[in-house]
């Protein structure tokens, strides 16, 4: 175990389907240096990169680089650092990400599902601070949650808790995480943009994004405002099923809860308030991440910081 409060640092990756950050913090979570490039498709160009910035992060550091922490999506095995074929990172089958790290810089290695990541920087240092019991979405590209419950990062039997954007909320609705119907294909930026071609396809296109289709909405485009009214809904629906079923104190928005809040949040929030059970409802806030855009560079520091048994060092609060 480190020592809590040792003048060293963590080399965080935040690898996501569309962008990659490398970042070096400091145990205490300062972010001292900062860098993010494309993710490429497929793995052998994006782990290169990768390794380039990693490398050019620890030039940067006035002392000891003490691990390299890696949040990013599942599904994946955590404790192994294996990589399981992430739907917004396609390529990445069996991808021994740990191992390769470990050896290219001689470093201790922790990867952890950018979900729980996200949970453990909002716990440590955002809105989740002084609660016991609170659920992070991530809201990306992909959709998925990281569970923090009775203070401890909840990872379930074979650390798939959290794949929440699995979850089927419909009968019917855009192809995503291997079928229809998916909490993450109404609420994931890959998501939102398919529906609107499903709803629309004389308006969008391939090339619609989610962030074209919430310009629309803002100008007032009724077929923008008909995609994020049925997007909400489904997501409505979905806090309502993680409230009953997990009890939280918040439910914390990374991603799109935090960018587009008014066309997708607020519209779920009302479904939220006649499908949860009263009782689940009245102690549980929904919330955008405290941490804002800055959050994955904090996530990415959090597999060390909780695995390497540095949690000490946040200090963290009593839960009420």
């Amino acid at each position: 175990m480190w020592l809590a409060g040792m003048n060293a640092y963590i080399i965080g990756m935040d690898i996501g389907g569309t962008k990659t950050a490398v970042v070096l913090g400091s145990l205490a979570g300062t972010l001292k240096w900062r860098t993010q490039f494309a993710t490429s498709s497929g793995f052998a160009p994006t782990f290169e990169e990768l390794c380039a910035r990693v490398a050019e992060a620890r030039e940067q550091a006035d002392a000891d680089v003490v691990a390299l922490s890696v949040s990013i999506g599942g599904p994946l095995d955590v404790l192994q650092g294996i990589i399981k074929s992430p739907p917004h990172l396609p390529g990445w089958d069996d991808i021994p990400l740990k191992s390769l790290l470990a050896d290219r810089f001689g470093l201790p290695v922790y990867v952890e599902h950018d979900g729980n990541a996200g949970a453990l920087a909002e716990f440590y240092f955002g809105a989740g601070k002084g609660f016991s019991n609170i659920i992070f979405l991530t809201m990306g590209t992909g959709f998925g949650a990281g569970l923090i419950l009775g203070g401890r990062l909840y990872r379930g039997t074979s650390d798939v808790a959290g794949e929440v954007g699995h979850i089927r909320i419909a009968e019917d609705g855009p192809l995503c995480y291997g079928k229809r119907g998916s909490l993450e294909g109404f609420a994931s930026g890959t998501g939102i943009a398919l529906l609107a071609r499903e709803m629309f396809p004389d308006r969008y296109g391939d090339g619609t994004t989610t962030d074209d289709l919430y310009q629309e909405f803002r100008a007032g485009v009724r077929e923008a405002s008909e995609v994020f009214r049925r997007a909400s809904f489904s997501l409505g629906r979905g806090f309502a099923l993680m409230a009953d079923m997990l009890n939280p104190q918040r439910i914390i928005l990374g991603g799109l809860g935090m960018r587009i809040f008014d066309a997708l949040v607020e519209p779920a929030l009302e479904v939220f308030a006649t499908e949860a059970l009263p009782q689940a409802r009245q102690v549980c806030r929904i919330v955008p991440a405290q941490l804002g855009e800055a959050i994955g560079d904090f996530a990415s520091l959090c597999a060390a910081l909780d695995q390497g048994g540095l949690s000490q060092v946040m200090q963290r609060p009593d839960a009420r």
